[in-house]
C-alpha cells in the first residue's frame, strides 16, 4: 500500500529546509590515520560539508532524485564551499543564498573516543542557517516539488522559524507533501517549552514524521507527555501524519502507519567507526524508498542498511552510497548474518 501519493508531475523530488554546516572530523584516511582519542588531543581534521538536511540532501540525490534547499549561508569560502559541494552533486542551490550581516556557517568538530563513543563540539554563535527568513520562501519553488523536509534545528530561533512555518504553510496549500525530520539539537534553544511549541506546529501538518523517541517526547511535553510509542504514533496520524517513524537507537526502529500497522527494523551489524551519521544515511535511505514506492518494511531496511554503512565510514556527507552500493551491503549481510538479521 503507498502511504503517501507523490505528485509525479512535478519536476522537483525534495526541497529541504535547515541546517547546513561545515564538519571537521578527525583525519582518518591513507595518509594520516588518528585513532579514537579526545578531541584535544587530535592534530589533524578532514573538512566535510555537514548538517543533517544537508546531508540527507546528498544521500537522496545520491540515489537518483532531485533536491533543492532553501538555506542561508557566509559570504566567505566556506559559503562557497558549500554551494560548490552541492552544485558538484547536482543539488538545485537557486535558493542559496548568502548572509549579508557577517553571520558564519556553524563549525562541528567531532570527537571519537570508541566506536560506540562520540560526541560534537559545536561553534553556532552568530549562525548563517538561522537567518532564513520569510522573504527567502517561494511559493512557486514550493509548488515544483514533491515534498518538503522541515528540520526541527529551522525552528530554534527567528526568523529561521518563521520561515520554515511559511513553507509549511505553502505546502499544505498547493498539496506539496511534508516530511519533518525532528532532528533536535540542544543548541540555539531557549528552552523545552518553545521545543514542543514550534516543534508540534510543524508536527501537525506532517505527511511524515521521523524521530528518536527523546524527540517526540519533547515534542509533545506540552501535549500529552509520557506517551508509548503506539500512543505517539496515534496522535499524530489523528491529525495528518500517514507515517511516524520512532527511533530507538542501537536497538532499531519502527514505523506506523496510518492503517494501524507497524513494521520494525534493526541496524545491520557493522564495526563502526563512530556514533553519528546514521541518521542521515537513515532517512536518505527510507525517504528513497517511499519515492520508489516500496513496501514500508523495504524502505526501513534500506535505510537502517544506509546508516550502518554511514556510521563504519568517517564522514556523513562524502561517503553516503548510491543505491546499488547500499543493495549490495544488504546482500552481502544476508549471506554472512541470514535473511532475517534485520527485519523483526
Amino acid at each position: 500500500m503507498k502511504y503517501v501519493e507523490f505528485d509525479e508531475t512535478r519536476p522537483m523530488d525534495l526541497v529541504l529546509l535547515g541546517r547546513i554546516a561545515i564538519d571537521f572530523n578527525p583525519a582518518y584516511n591513507d595518509q594520516v590515520k588518528e585513532e579514537f582519542k579526545p578531541l584535544k588531543k587530535v592534530h589533524m581534521f578532514e573538512k566535510f560539508v555537514g548538517g543533517s538536511p544537508a546531508n540527507i540532501a546528498v544521500g537522496v540525490t545520491r540515489h537518483g532524485l532531485k533536491a533543492g534547499f532553501f538555506a542561508k549561508v557566509s559570504d566567505d569560502q566556506f559559503g562557497e564551499f558549500v554551494v560548490d559541494y552541492f552544485n558538484e552533486q547536482g543539488i538545485d542551490t537557486s535558493r542559496i543564498s548568502k548572509c549579508t550581516n557577517g553571520e558564519k556557517l556553524g563549525l562541528t568538530f567531532t570527537e571519537m573516543l570508541s566506536p560506540k563513543e562520540s560526541s560534537i563540539l559545536m561553534y553556532r554563535n552568530c549562525i548563517a542557517d538561522l537567518q532564513l527568513s520569510v522573504d527567502d520562501i517561494d511559493e512557486e519553488y514550493i509548488k515544483q516539488t514533491k515534498a518538503i523536509l522541515i528540520s526541527g534545528t529551522a525552528l530554534a530561533e527567528s526568523p529561521s522559524r518563521e520561515a520554515a512555518i511559511k513553507a509549511v504553510m505553502l505546502a499544505k496549500k498547493n498539496n506539496t507533501k511534508v516530511i519533518f525530520d525532528i532532528d533536535y539539537r540542544e543548541y540555539n534553544w531557549k528552552n523545552s517549552d518553545e521545543i514542543s511549541i514550534y516543534y508540534s506546529i510543524v508536527a501537525k501538518e506532517a505527511d511524515i514524521i521521523m524521530g528518536s523517541r527523546e524527540e517526540f517526547d519533547l515534542t509533545e511535553k506540552l501535549i500529552q507527555p509520557g506517551m508509548s510509542d503506539e500512543e505517539s504514533a496515534a496522535l499524530w496520524q489523528g491529525y495528518n501524519a500517514k507515517i511516524v517513524v520512532i527511533k530507538h537507537g542501537m536497538k532499531g526502529s519502527t514505523a506506523y502507519t496510518c492503517d494501524g500497522q507497524k513494521f520494525s527494523i534493526k541496524p545491520f551489524p557493522v564495526q563502526a567507526r563512530k556514533g553519528f551519521g546514521g541518521g542521515d544515511g537513515y532517512g536518505s535511505g527510507f525517504l528513497y524508498g517511499l519515492y520508489q514506492g516500496w513496501q514500508v518494511i523495504d524502505c526501513l531496511e534500506f535505510g537502517s542498511a544506509e546508516a550502518s554503512m554511514m556510521v563504519r565510514s568517517n564522514n556523513c556527507s562524502d561517503s553516503l552510497p548510491g543505491p546499488d552500493a547500499v543493495h549490495a551491503f544488504i546482500k552481502e549481510e544476508k549471506e554472512q548474518y541470514g535473511e532475517m538479521i534485520a527485519r523483526v
